[in-house]
């Protein structure tokens, strides 16, 4: 579960990606520079997927830890497999 402070920081990070695709609109629109419309779409991509590697932390920090403190070992397992899932979608995502 994220805290305030951790939700304020990642809504700063969301306001800043939105920002950016906001630009890469812009920029479509108005017919920029190749290159540069691909460089501020790896920015926007890049600081998107740190946003995800935040909420991954605090997911792992606060239920994973959780349940792996836990007396249900049904409990245990879905969350485990949970991260599997989820480690298998990203990989696929990845170079």
């Amino acid at each position: 579960m994220l805290t305030d402070e951790e939700k304020s920081k990642l809504k700063n990070r969301l306001r800043r990606v939105s920002g950016q695709v906001a630009a890469v609109e812009r920029m479509v629109d108005e017919g920029a520079y190749c290159i540069d419309t691909l460089t501020q779409i790896a920015a926007a991509t890049g600081a998107l997927g740190k946003v995800g590697q935040l909420v991954l932390e605090s997911h792992i920090r606060s239920c994973v830890a959780e349940a792996a403190s836990s007396d249900n070992p049904a409990e245990r397992d879905e969350k485990l497999e949970e991260l599997i899932r989820l480690f298998r979608k990203y990989a696929s995502l990845s170079d």
